[in-house]
């Protein structure tokens, strides 16, 4: 058997099952998969993964070594992974898988450590956690690496950080921003699965109730209008002014969190920054407040702080923690303030991470093919990739659209046409 660590292989068969569910809704990567079997393109490739261990990312494995690559797989995220799918990959398809749901702080850099000993020459993140070690504690193997890939608006954000400074060692394909990714898999996914996680760990009526979104970004945007949609009062907190004018637009009521940390019953940040709920906050907040984050970091929500101002902490449900604090005031805060979309739930449709694990497919081919020429930069998938990936999808819908006539080329492409 392959090398791993899971938590329990006897659930392999369970594990199967959902991943062979999942792959019904993911026609995109399927045919990508057919290609990948015909021409091989990452035969022999090494290939590191650092991923929500859930069946959709299941159905991008065996893609990527029906292709041909030599896999190794841990968690992205101490609480995401589906026990019963990292124990299919290992006993049913022979993929190297080191994680487990609740892992802590020193297995999950063991597990990161476990795929990094393969040496790999493709990384994929979802956070540049694999990233970040090559740069930090594995210097060595960064001259092995002929480019990565990035998931996350969290992560790209580390990786133009590196950029900037100057200290990324290879070029990395920011998966994130394409559109068939960020504009579906951050507005849709996470709209309703963040949702999803909030109702499955509290069983809360959200109609009637005020939810605050910290964050207008593409995951914000899906979160408020899933929470409208429900029956909520959404009130949104922004710091860029261009996002803070769409939410208005769009609808919702805008303030600093200040103001609206008194006002809300459900909380939700997705910005991708550090403390965005803090002391400031936390004792303005309402008897029975509900703390939870979709954002890839649990920094989002200061928790050290929180658990310094209460009298007293318990656990009370799964995956919900009661803080009870000096005015008597109990604070709820759901799955540690990490991922509560897979924490609690089981992350985004299969669907929508279709398109998603398609850019990662297509953009690890990208990098085996380009990779040595481009400069150790981040950058963004190109358009053809992205194009053909929508084109696909829509196909997989039973949707078909115009195209231009030659004579509308040309009109486009004139400057001599006017009015």
């Amino acid at each position: 058997m392959v090398e791993h660590d899971v938590k329990n292989l006897s659930l392999a068969p369970e594990g199967r099952l959902k991943i062979e569910w999942a792959e019904q809704s993911m026609p995109v990567l399927r045919q990508v998969r057919e290609r990948f079997t015909r021409e091989q393109p990452l035969k022999g490739i090494r290939l590191g993964a650092c991923l929500h261990v859930t069946t959709e990312t299941a159905v991008l494995m065996l893609t990527l070594k029906a292709g041909g690559a030599q896999l190794a797989l841990c968690a992205s995220n101490p609480l995401s992974t589906q026990d019963d799918t990292a124990a299919a990959l290992v006993r049913e398809y022979d993929i190297p898988v080191f994680a487990h749901k609740g892992e802590d702080n020193d297995r999950y850099y063991r597990h990161i450590a476990s795929v990094l000993a393969t040496r790999p020459q493709v990384t994929m993140d979802d956070g540049a956690d694999l990233i970040s070690q090559i740069h930090g504690a594995r210097k060595d193997l960064a001259s092995d690496v002929i480019g990565g890939t990035e998931e996350t608006t969290t992560g790209v954000i580390r990786l133009r950080s590196m950029e900037r400074e100057g200290v990324l060692a290879f070029p990395v394909i920011a998966v994130n921003d394409a559109d068939t990714k960020h504009l579906f898999d951050n507005r849709y996914g996470t709209g309703q699965s963040t949702i999803d996680g909030i109702l499955r760990a509290t069983n809360v009526l959200l109609a009637g109730r005020t939810l605050v979104v910290a964050g207008y970004g593409m995951c914000g945007r899906g979160v408020a209008a899933r929470a409208k949609g429900l029956g909520a009062h959404v009130i949104v907190t922004e710091v860029e002014p261009m996002r803070a004018l769409e939410a208005v637009m769009d609808g919702f009521q805008v303030m600093p969190m200040t103001k609206a940390a008194s006002q809300g019953d459900v909380f939700v940040t997705v910005t991708g920054n550090t403390s965005v709920m803090s002391s400031d906050h936390f004792g303005q907040l309402k008897d029975g407040a509900i703390l939870c984050n979709s954002g890839h970091f649990n920094v989002e929500i200061d928790l050290e702080t929180l658990g310094a101002m209460a009298r007293t902490r318990r656990t009370v449900r799964p995956f919900v923690e009661e803080f009870v604090l000096d005015r008597g005031q109990r604070v709820y805060v759901l799955g540690e303030g990490r991922l509560i979309n897979l924490t609690a739930a089981e992350g985004h449709p299969a669907s929508v991470m279709d398109m998603s694990f398609a850019n990662q497919a297509l953009s690890a081919e990208y990098v085996i093919k380009h990779g040595r020429t481009l400069a150790k930069k981040v950058f963004v998938v190109p358009r053809e990739i992205d194009l053909e990936i929508a084109r696909l999808k829509l196909a997989s819908m039973g949707v078909a659209i115009d195209e231009l006539t030659s004579a509308q080329r040309e009109y486009l492409a004139s400057w001599t046409h006017g009015t």
